[in-house]
Protein backbone atom coordinates (compact mmCIF):
# COMPACT_ATOMS: atom_id res chain seq x y z
CA UNK A 1 0.00 0.00 0.00
CA UNK A 2 1.22 3.27 -1.21
CA UNK A 3 1.92 6.49 1.16
CA UNK A 4 -1.13 8.07 -1.17
CA UNK A 5 -3.92 5.57 0.33
CA UNK A 6 -3.07 5.28 3.98
CA UNK A 7 -6.06 6.54 5.66
CA UNK A 8 -4.99 10.25 7.65
CA UNK A 9 -6.52 9.00 10.91
CA UNK A 10 -8.10 5.30 12.15
CA UNK A 11 -11.39 4.64 13.05
CA UNK A 12 -13.26 2.29 15.03
CA UNK A 13 -12.43 -0.45 13.35
CA UNK A 14 -8.89 -0.19 14.24
CA UNK A 15 -9.65 0.83 17.57
CA UNK A 16 -11.55 -2.22 18.49
CA UNK A 17 -8.74 -4.85 16.90
CA UNK A 18 -5.79 -2.40 18.72
CA UNK A 19 -8.11 -2.41 22.00
CA UNK A 20 -8.99 -6.33 21.83
CA UNK A 21 -4.87 -6.65 20.96
CA UNK A 22 -3.93 -5.04 24.42
CA UNK A 23 -6.26 -7.04 26.91
CA UNK A 24 -4.81 -10.10 26.05
CA UNK A 25 -1.67 -9.33 27.97
CA UNK A 26 -4.08 -9.41 31.01
CA UNK A 27 -4.43 -13.21 30.50
CA UNK A 28 -1.25 -13.92 30.56
CA UNK A 29 -1.44 -13.77 34.23
CA UNK A 30 -4.63 -13.52 35.93
CA UNK A 31 -5.97 -16.36 33.95
CA UNK A 32 -4.12 -19.12 34.93
CA UNK A 33 -3.31 -17.32 38.59
CA UNK A 34 -5.91 -19.19 40.49
CA UNK A 35 -4.49 -22.78 39.76
CA UNK A 36 -1.15 -22.21 41.36
CA UNK A 37 -2.38 -24.51 44.50
CA UNK A 38 -3.26 -26.96 42.11
CA UNK A 39 0.01 -26.90 39.98
CA UNK A 40 2.07 -27.49 43.28
CA UNK A 41 -0.30 -30.49 44.33
CA UNK A 42 0.11 -31.80 40.84
CA UNK A 43 3.94 -31.86 40.79
CA UNK A 44 5.13 -31.77 44.59
CA UNK A 45 6.20 -35.34 44.32
CA UNK A 46 8.23 -35.05 41.51
CA UNK A 47 9.43 -31.72 41.45
CA UNK A 48 11.76 -30.78 44.24
CA UNK A 49 11.58 -26.72 43.53
CA UNK A 50 7.64 -26.41 42.99
CA UNK A 51 7.71 -24.21 45.58
CA UNK A 52 9.37 -21.95 43.80
CA UNK A 53 9.01 -23.09 40.08
CA UNK A 54 4.63 -22.94 40.29
CA UNK A 55 4.80 -19.35 41.15
CA UNK A 56 7.06 -18.83 38.61
CA UNK A 57 5.08 -20.04 36.02
CA UNK A 58 2.78 -17.31 36.52
CA UNK A 59 4.78 -14.47 36.87
CA UNK A 60 7.74 -15.47 34.74
CA UNK A 61 6.14 -14.08 31.83
CA UNK A 62 6.34 -10.63 33.47
CA UNK A 63 9.57 -11.19 33.74
CA UNK A 64 10.48 -12.25 29.82
CA UNK A 65 8.34 -9.08 29.21
CA UNK A 66 10.08 -6.77 31.16
CA UNK A 67 13.46 -7.92 29.30
CA UNK A 68 12.47 -8.26 26.15
CA UNK A 69 9.98 -5.44 25.71
CA UNK A 70 12.63 -3.02 24.44
CA UNK A 71 14.13 -5.38 21.87
CA UNK A 72 10.06 -5.55 20.81
CA UNK A 73 10.18 -2.18 20.54
CA UNK A 74 12.94 -1.52 18.31
CA UNK A 75 11.45 -4.71 16.35
CA UNK A 76 8.47 -2.54 15.86
CA UNK A 77 9.91 0.33 14.22
CA UNK A 78 12.64 -1.18 12.62
CA UNK A 79 10.39 -4.05 10.38
CA UNK A 80 7.36 -2.55 11.46
CA UNK A 81 4.65 -2.57 14.15
CA UNK A 82 2.16 -4.76 11.69
CA UNK A 83 4.22 -7.67 11.13
CA UNK A 84 5.35 -8.08 14.68
CA UNK A 85 2.04 -8.09 15.76
CA UNK A 86 0.60 -10.63 13.77
CA UNK A 87 3.44 -13.01 14.61
CA UNK A 88 3.00 -12.26 18.03
CA UNK A 89 -0.13 -12.82 18.36
CA UNK A 90 0.32 -16.56 16.63
CA UNK A 91 3.02 -17.15 18.86
CA UNK A 92 0.80 -15.56 22.13
CA UNK A 93 -1.99 -18.18 21.15
CA UNK A 94 0.45 -21.27 20.60
CA UNK A 95 2.74 -20.46 23.37
CA UNK A 96 -0.05 -19.69 25.68
CA UNK A 97 -1.67 -22.84 25.23
CA UNK A 98 1.35 -25.03 25.47
CA UNK A 99 1.51 -25.53 28.75
CA UNK A 100 -1.61 -27.52 28.80
CA UNK A 101 0.21 -30.42 26.67
CA UNK A 102 3.52 -30.62 28.74
CA UNK A 103 4.46 -32.76 31.95
CA UNK A 104 7.39 -31.22 34.02
CA UNK A 105 7.15 -27.71 35.48
CA UNK A 106 10.43 -26.97 34.38
CA UNK A 107 9.13 -27.21 30.29
CA UNK A 108 5.87 -25.08 31.60
CA UNK A 109 8.21 -22.29 33.44
CA UNK A 110 10.32 -21.99 29.65
CA UNK A 111 7.42 -22.12 27.90
CA UNK A 112 5.72 -19.34 29.43
CA UNK A 113 8.74 -17.34 29.31
CA UNK A 114 8.74 -17.59 25.70
CA UNK A 115 4.92 -16.79 25.89
CA UNK A 116 5.76 -13.62 27.89
CA UNK A 117 8.42 -12.38 25.10
CA UNK A 118 4.99 -12.69 22.38
CA UNK A 119 3.47 -10.59 25.04
CA UNK A 120 6.19 -8.17 25.19
CA UNK A 121 5.24 -7.91 21.27
CA UNK A 122 1.86 -7.78 21.70
CA UNK A 123 1.32 -5.20 24.35
CA UNK A 124 4.41 -3.02 22.61
CA UNK A 125 3.02 -2.57 19.06
CA UNK A 126 -0.75 -2.57 19.96
CA UNK A 127 0.19 1.19 22.20
CA UNK A 128 2.42 1.95 19.56
CA UNK A 129 -0.18 2.00 17.11
CA UNK A 130 -2.23 3.64 19.48
CA UNK A 131 0.33 6.59 19.45
CA UNK A 132 0.52 6.52 15.59
CA UNK A 133 -3.02 6.32 14.79
CA UNK A 134 -4.52 9.09 16.23
CA UNK A 135 -3.36 12.33 18.71
CA UNK A 136 -5.05 14.71 21.21
CA UNK A 137 -8.14 13.99 22.76
CA UNK A 138 -8.87 10.71 20.34
CA UNK A 139 -5.86 9.33 21.86
CA UNK A 140 -6.52 9.67 25.16
CA UNK A 141 -10.33 8.21 24.65
CA UNK A 142 -8.50 4.65 23.15
CA UNK A 143 -6.01 5.17 25.89
CA UNK A 144 -8.90 4.88 28.08
CA UNK A 145 -10.38 2.15 26.45
CA UNK A 146 -7.41 0.09 26.40
CA UNK A 147 -7.00 0.22 30.02
CA UNK A 148 -11.06 -0.49 30.53
CA UNK A 149 -10.57 -3.45 27.84
CA UNK A 150 -8.11 -5.21 29.82
CA UNK A 151 -9.74 -4.69 33.02
CA UNK A 152 -12.95 -6.33 31.69
CA UNK A 153 -10.91 -9.18 30.08
CA UNK A 154 -8.74 -9.53 33.07
CA UNK A 155 -11.74 -10.07 35.47
CA UNK A 156 -13.79 -12.29 33.09
CA UNK A 157 -11.31 -14.69 32.38
CA UNK A 158 -9.88 -14.41 36.29
CA UNK A 159 -13.02 -15.98 37.28
CA UNK A 160 -13.62 -18.17 34.17
CA UNK A 161 -9.83 -19.59 34.81
CA UNK A 162 -10.67 -20.43 38.39
CA UNK A 163 -13.83 -22.24 37.87
CA UNK A 164 -12.39 -24.51 35.15
CA UNK A 165 -9.20 -24.97 37.22
CA UNK A 166 -11.55 -26.34 39.93
CA UNK A 167 -11.72 -29.67 37.42
CA UNK A 168 -8.00 -29.39 35.81
CA UNK A 169 -4.76 -27.26 35.96
CA UNK A 170 -4.92 -27.76 32.34
CA UNK A 171 -8.13 -26.89 31.60
CA UNK A 172 -7.46 -22.60 31.76
CA UNK A 173 -4.70 -22.83 29.05
CA UNK A 174 -6.60 -23.60 26.18
CA UNK A 175 -7.93 -20.52 26.35
CA UNK A 176 -5.14 -18.90 25.00
CA UNK A 177 -5.64 -20.17 21.41
CA UNK A 178 -8.82 -17.52 21.17
CA UNK A 179 -6.62 -14.85 20.30
CA UNK A 180 -6.41 -16.79 17.09
CA UNK A 181 -9.61 -15.08 16.29
CA UNK A 182 -7.57 -11.93 15.86
CA UNK A 183 -5.16 -12.64 13.09
CA UNK A 184 -8.02 -12.28 10.26
CA UNK A 185 -8.84 -8.39 11.91
CA UNK A 186 -5.67 -7.67 12.03
CA UNK A 187 -4.31 -8.57 8.58
CA UNK A 188 -7.14 -6.48 7.03
CA UNK A 189 -8.02 -3.19 9.12
CA UNK A 190 -4.04 -2.62 10.27
CA UNK A 191 -1.73 -0.53 8.56
CA UNK A 192 1.55 0.21 8.60
CA UNK A 193 2.00 3.54 9.95
CA UNK A 194 5.99 4.45 9.64
CA UNK A 195 6.34 5.54 6.04
CA UNK A 196 3.83 8.08 6.86
CA UNK A 197 5.16 9.39 10.07
CA UNK A 198 8.71 9.85 8.66
CA UNK A 199 7.04 12.61 5.89
CA UNK A 200 4.39 13.87 8.85
CA UNK A 201 7.01 14.26 11.28
CA UNK A 202 7.73 17.72 12.06
CA UNK A 203 11.08 19.25 13.25
CA UNK A 204 9.47 20.38 16.82
CA UNK A 205 7.85 16.56 17.42
CA UNK A 206 11.17 14.93 16.09
CA UNK A 207 12.41 16.03 19.51
CA UNK A 208 11.67 13.35 23.40
CA UNK A 209 11.39 15.19 26.82
CA UNK A 210 13.47 12.06 28.26
CA UNK A 211 12.86 13.93 31.71
CA UNK A 212 8.93 12.99 31.27
CA UNK A 213 10.11 9.46 30.14
CA UNK A 214 12.21 8.50 33.26
CA UNK A 215 9.02 9.71 35.49
CA UNK A 216 6.67 8.04 33.61
CA UNK A 217 8.62 4.58 33.46
CA UNK A 218 9.61 5.13 37.57
CA UNK A 219 5.90 5.91 38.40
CA UNK A 220 4.70 2.62 36.49
CA UNK A 221 7.07 0.40 38.07
CA UNK A 222 6.65 1.54 41.36
CA UNK A 223 2.68 1.59 40.86
CA UNK A 224 2.55 -2.23 39.66
CA UNK A 225 4.55 -3.26 42.20
CA UNK A 226 1.86 -2.70 44.53
CA UNK A 227 -0.97 -3.32 42.12
CA UNK A 228 0.07 -6.76 41.49
CA UNK A 229 0.35 -7.58 45.27
CA UNK A 230 -3.94 -8.26 44.79
CA UNK A 231 -3.89 -11.13 42.51
CA UNK A 232 -0.43 -12.73 43.57
CA UNK A 233 -0.76 -12.59 47.75
CA UNK A 234 -4.40 -12.39 48.15
CA UNK A 235 -5.00 -16.54 47.22
CA UNK A 236 -2.59 -17.40 50.29
CA UNK A 237 -4.31 -14.54 52.51
CA UNK A 238 -7.65 -16.31 51.84
CA UNK A 239 -5.98 -19.67 52.76
CA UNK A 240 -5.00 -18.68 55.93
CA UNK A 241 -8.90 -17.23 56.33
CA UNK A 242 -9.95 -20.72 55.67
CA UNK A 243 -11.17 -20.25 51.90
CA UNK A 244 -8.87 -22.21 49.72
CA UNK A 245 -11.92 -22.46 46.59
CA UNK A 246 -9.75 -21.55 43.53
CA UNK A 247 -13.54 -20.43 42.07
CA UNK A 248 -13.58 -18.08 45.06
CA UNK A 249 -10.34 -16.93 44.59
CA UNK A 250 -10.35 -16.11 40.96
CA UNK A 251 -14.05 -14.08 41.83
CA UNK A 252 -12.19 -12.41 45.07
CA UNK A 253 -9.53 -11.48 42.52
CA UNK A 254 -11.76 -10.60 39.66
CA UNK A 255 -13.73 -8.17 41.89
CA UNK A 256 -10.27 -6.67 42.21
CA UNK A 257 -9.53 -5.94 38.44
CA UNK A 258 -13.21 -5.32 37.77
CA UNK A 259 -12.76 -2.58 39.71
CA UNK A 260 -9.97 -0.96 37.67
CA UNK A 261 -12.43 -0.91 35.04
CA UNK A 262 -14.51 2.13 37.65
CA UNK A 263 -11.04 3.76 37.92
CA UNK A 264 -10.38 3.93 34.31
CA UNK A 265 -13.52 5.19 33.23
CA UNK A 266 -13.41 7.59 36.45
CA UNK A 267 -10.14 8.09 34.72
CA UNK A 268 -11.17 11.18 32.14
CA UNK A 269 -13.27 13.45 34.56
CA UNK A 270 -10.50 12.68 37.54
CA UNK A 271 -7.65 14.06 35.36
CA UNK A 272 -9.54 16.70 33.98
CA UNK A 273 -10.75 17.65 37.33
CA UNK A 274 -7.68 17.67 39.54
CA UNK A 275 -4.80 17.14 36.63
CA UNK A 276 -2.17 14.38 36.25
CA UNK A 277 0.00 15.14 39.33
CA UNK A 278 -2.99 15.13 42.15
CA UNK A 279 -4.30 12.11 40.34
CA UNK A 280 -0.98 10.20 40.60
CA UNK A 281 -1.40 11.22 44.35
CA UNK A 282 -4.84 9.86 44.20
CA UNK A 283 -4.23 6.02 43.05
CA UNK A 284 -0.88 5.88 45.18
CA UNK A 285 -3.20 6.22 48.39
CA UNK A 286 -6.12 4.30 46.67
CA UNK A 287 -4.14 1.23 46.13
CA UNK A 288 -2.37 1.78 49.63
CA UNK A 289 -5.39 2.16 51.44
CA UNK A 290 -6.49 -1.18 49.45
CA UNK A 291 -3.68 -3.08 50.52
CA UNK A 292 -4.32 -2.10 54.40
CA UNK A 293 -8.07 -3.30 54.46
CA UNK A 294 -6.55 -6.53 53.06
CA UNK A 295 -4.22 -7.68 55.49
CA UNK A 296 -6.59 -6.38 58.48
CA UNK A 297 -9.81 -8.19 56.61
CA UNK A 298 -11.17 -11.07 58.90
CA UNK A 299 -13.94 -11.90 56.26
CA UNK A 300 -14.78 -12.87 52.40
CA UNK A 301 -16.67 -9.60 52.31
CA UNK A 302 -13.50 -7.81 54.07
CA UNK A 303 -11.42 -8.93 51.27
CA UNK A 304 -14.07 -7.93 48.51
CA UNK A 305 -14.22 -4.38 50.00
CA UNK A 306 -10.13 -4.16 50.29
CA UNK A 307 -9.76 -5.02 46.64
CA UNK A 308 -12.40 -3.31 45.09
CA UNK A 309 -11.06 -0.11 46.60
CA UNK A 310 -7.37 -1.11 45.41
CA UNK A 311 -8.36 -1.99 42.22
CA UNK A 312 -9.94 1.38 41.49
CA UNK A 313 -6.77 2.85 42.42
CA UNK A 314 -4.91 0.47 40.25
CA UNK A 315 -7.44 1.16 37.23
CA UNK A 316 -6.19 5.29 37.41
CA UNK A 317 -2.56 3.95 37.38
CA UNK A 318 -1.72 3.05 33.50
CA UNK A 319 -3.70 5.81 31.60
CA UNK A 320 -2.50 8.42 33.67
CA UNK A 321 1.41 7.23 33.45
CA UNK A 322 1.11 6.61 29.82
CA UNK A 323 -0.72 9.64 29.08
CA UNK A 324 2.54 12.06 29.51
CA UNK A 325 5.13 9.06 27.91
CA UNK A 326 3.09 9.19 24.92
CA UNK A 327 3.15 12.77 24.55
CA UNK A 328 7.36 13.09 25.69
CA UNK A 329 8.25 10.39 22.19
CA UNK A 330 7.87 11.48 18.45
CA UNK A 331 6.23 8.49 16.17
CA UNK A 332 9.91 7.66 15.15
CA UNK A 333 10.48 6.65 18.53
CA UNK A 334 7.20 5.57 19.57
CA UNK A 335 7.96 1.88 19.11
CA UNK A 336 11.02 1.84 21.79
CA UNK A 337 9.71 4.36 23.88
CA UNK A 338 6.33 2.05 23.98
CA UNK A 339 9.14 -1.17 24.51
CA UNK A 340 10.36 0.98 27.83
CA UNK A 341 7.29 1.65 29.17
CA UNK A 342 6.04 -1.81 28.74
CA UNK A 343 9.56 -2.97 30.24
CA UNK A 344 8.66 -1.45 33.18
CA UNK A 345 5.04 -1.99 33.67
CA UNK A 346 6.08 -5.78 33.56
CA UNK A 347 9.22 -5.64 35.68
CA UNK A 348 7.02 -4.20 38.78
CA UNK A 349 5.14 -6.84 38.06
CA UNK A 350 7.67 -9.42 38.49
CA UNK A 351 9.62 -8.11 41.05
CA UNK A 352 6.62 -7.12 42.98
CA UNK A 353 6.61 -10.84 44.99
CA UNK A 354 10.35 -10.30 44.99
CA UNK A 355 9.94 -7.20 46.84
CA UNK A 356 7.00 -9.11 49.37
CA UNK A 357 9.44 -12.16 50.10
CA UNK A 358 12.87 -9.69 50.99
CA UNK A 359 10.08 -7.36 53.12
CA UNK A 360 8.82 -11.05 54.43
CA UNK A 361 12.25 -12.18 55.88
CA UNK A 362 12.62 -8.92 57.45
CA UNK A 363 9.31 -8.91 59.28
CA UNK A 364 8.86 -12.67 59.23
CA UNK A 365 5.22 -12.20 58.18
CA UNK A 366 2.95 -11.43 54.65
CA UNK A 367 0.80 -9.05 56.51
CA UNK A 368 3.79 -6.94 58.10
CA UNK A 369 5.43 -7.22 54.45
CA UNK A 370 2.13 -5.67 52.78
CA UNK A 371 1.77 -3.27 55.25
CA UNK A 372 5.44 -1.58 54.93
CA UNK A 373 4.59 -1.56 50.84
CA UNK A 374 1.12 0.22 51.46
CA UNK A 375 3.33 2.79 53.71
CA UNK A 376 5.75 3.50 51.11
CA UNK A 377 2.82 4.23 48.50
CA UNK A 378 1.32 6.59 51.11
CA UNK A 379 4.56 8.46 51.39
CA UNK A 380 5.20 8.55 47.02
CA UNK A 381 1.07 9.81 47.39
CA UNK A 382 2.51 12.77 49.58
CA UNK A 383 5.39 13.58 47.48
CA UNK A 384 3.39 13.55 44.36
CA UNK A 385 0.88 16.20 46.33
CA UNK A 386 3.90 18.27 47.37
CA UNK A 387 4.75 19.12 44.24
CA UNK A 388 1.68 19.48 42.82
CA UNK A 389 1.33 22.26 45.05
CA UNK A 390 4.41 23.66 44.36
CA UNK A 391 4.59 23.37 40.55
CA UNK A 392 3.40 25.68 38.68
CA UNK A 393 0.21 25.36 37.33
CA UNK A 394 1.22 26.23 33.54
CA UNK A 395 3.48 23.91 31.34
CA UNK A 396 5.59 21.86 33.08
CA UNK A 397 7.38 19.60 30.66
CA UNK A 398 7.81 16.32 33.07
CA UNK A 399 3.99 15.90 33.54
CA UNK A 400 2.14 18.64 31.45
CA UNK A 401 0.53 17.01 28.62
CA UNK A 402 -2.27 18.69 26.17
CA UNK A 403 -5.48 16.85 27.76
CA UNK A 404 -4.50 19.31 31.22
CA UNK A 405 -4.49 22.57 29.07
Amino acid sequence: MSNAHLPREAGRSQGSVLVLGSSLTIMGSVMVAPIIPKLIAEFAASEPRVEVLAPLAITGPALAIAIFAPLAGWLADSVGRKLILIFATLLYALLGAAPALLNDLQSIVIARFLFGCSEAMVMTCCTALIADYWQGERRLRYINAQVISIALVGALFFVIGGALGEQSWRTPFYLYLLPLLLVIPMMKVLWEPLARSEQDETPDRQRIDGVALVVGYALILGGMVLSFVVPVQTPRLMVQLGIASSTLIGMATGAGLLASLLGALAWPLIRKTIGIKCTNALLLALMSSGLLLLINAGSLTGIFIAVVIHGVGAGLLVPNALTPVMNALNKRQNGRGMGGFTSCLYLGQFVSPLCVAFLVSMTGMLTHAIAMLALIGFGSAVIWLLYAFFAKQSDTPPLTTTADK
